[in-house]
């Protein structure tokens, strides 16, 4: 029987996993450094009191009892033996060797400072549920502690919320940010809310630059009557826990930084001896397998892999869940007899792309076809819930939504810090 393990449980290693279940032939280990699969596209939710915690996140033992030749292994991932065909794990206590005759690799992304240690240091990013829970406390303390400032500059920079980067991430937290802002927290801080300021800050001359022009308009006109002031053509130099400055040499004073500003591979993938690409993701072949070693895949966020125009395939789910898929058939072909006959190479297919900018709003193009407001916020709100891993989580996600819009009173706005000094890291 052959030995396929799986590092990493987002969307491609649970697509790897998924095909590769129940299959004769082959037992499967897959690896994660938490034993949760996390739903990232919906962390801004958690940080903005939309949803709660629990409600993306699912147990990776849940998921996989239902394979019965599948197991998981809670750890890190110290080092890789591609001689040996062995990974090396630490869970904090022991150290495990597992032998593989396949590897997957599907780590993931971190965020991508892109080198500006200053700007590490003071901004908040949104890639783990800490990141999200530590971003919510920290947005309500801004607010908790305005109501005992009476220095205008201070308030001023303490209700000022910036957010860096115009793509999915950035649009559906500003937006999100506006309705907490407008229809929840003014219950509490009236005064507060008024003088709240949440400013978008992009490098490009548009918002969503994968969208269409037409839809590119729509968000940022709609972003703007929700009160958020866009700049484009903007690109940060350097910040502190106090400002943030541009290149142009203007700056902005807030005590909110968020970066949603690009992602870089994990450094998962500086183990590999492979050339690396843009973000220091990793070059693969056709079968998306490195040149080294066909019997080593990397899929997701970590793979550089160009498409049939030249263009780098983008680090969206969707990739990485097709590129997951293709593998685990891969791996089955090969398993019946099929090893010698040449691998038919990758190929993404693009169903399209969608964001959602607030209450019954959103942009979406489904395989070119734009689509605005009210039907592509349905649109939206199904494929998000048909993706939540677990009815569990759909169902308490649908219904947190429903209560949300048609009471516009999220119910998750308590600090869970141990005092208001919430910190970046």
């Amino acid at each position: 029987m052959s030995e396929v393990v799986i590092v990493g449980m987002g969307f491609g290693g649970i697509a790897a996993a998924h095909t590769l279940g129940n299959k004769e032939g082959v037992h499967v280990t897959v690896i994660d450094r938490r034993n949760y699969h996390l739903f990232q596209p919906l962390l801004y939710q958690v940080a903005t009191a939309g949803l709660d915690q629990d409600s993306i996140i699912y147990p990776i033992r849940a998921v996989v009892r239902r394979w019965r030749n599948v197991d998981f292994v809670y750890g890190n991932v110290t080092a890789l033996d591609l001689e040996g065909q062995v990974v090396h794990t630490d869970d904090g206590e022991h150290r495990v060797d597992h032998r593989y005759d396949y590897l997957i690799l599907a780590g993931g992304s971190e965020t991508n400072f892109y080198g500006m240690e200053a700007v590490e240091g003071a901004a908040f990013r949104l890639k783990s549920l800490q990141d999200s829970v530590l971003l919510l406390n920290h947005i309500l303390s801004m607010f908790e502690e305005a109501r005992h400032i009476t220095d205008e500059q201070e308030r001023a920079e303490l209700l000022t919320f910036v957010v860096v980067g115009a793509g999915a991430t950035g649009v559906e937290l500003c937006g999100a940010l506006s309705e907490l802002i407008q229809h929840s927290l003014c219950i509490d801080f009236a005064d507060e809310c008024e003088e709240a300021r949440i400013v978008m800050v992009e490098a490009m001359d548009s918002v969503l630059p994968m969208m269409p022009a037409s839809l590119q308009r729509y968000t940022k006109q709609r972003l703007e009557r929700l009160g958020v002031e866009v700049l484009l053509n903007r690109t940060v130099t350097t910040a502190d826990e106090h400002s943030v400055t541009f290149k142009d040499g203007s700056s902005i004073r807030t005590r909110t930084l968020v970066w949603s500003a690009g992602v870089k591979a994990v450094s998962l993938a500086g183990m590999l001896p492979t050339a690396r690409g843009g973000a220091g993701r990793v070059r693969v072949r056709p079968d998306l397998s490195i040149p080294e070693k066909d019997n080593v895949f990397v899929i997701g966020d970590m793979t550089y892999l160009e498409d049939a125009s030249g263009e780098c395939l983008p680090m969206v789910a969707p990739v990485a869940k097709q590129e997951g898929e293709y593998v685990g058939r891969l791996i089955v072909q090969r398993e019946r007899g099929g090893a010698g006959a040449p691998a038919r190479p990758f190929r993404y297919t693009d169903r399209g792309f969608m964001a959602i900018i607030g209450r019954f709003a959103a942009v979406a193009n489904p395989y070119g076809i734009n689509m605005k407001g009210f039907f592509a916020w349905l649109a939206w709100l199904g494929l998000h819930l048909l993706f939540l891993v677990g009815f569990r989580n759909r169902l308490i996600a649908m219904l947190n939504w429903v209560y949300a819009y048609i009471f516009r009173d999220p119910k998750v706005r308590v600090i869970t810090s141990e005092g208001p000094d919430v910190g970046r890291e």
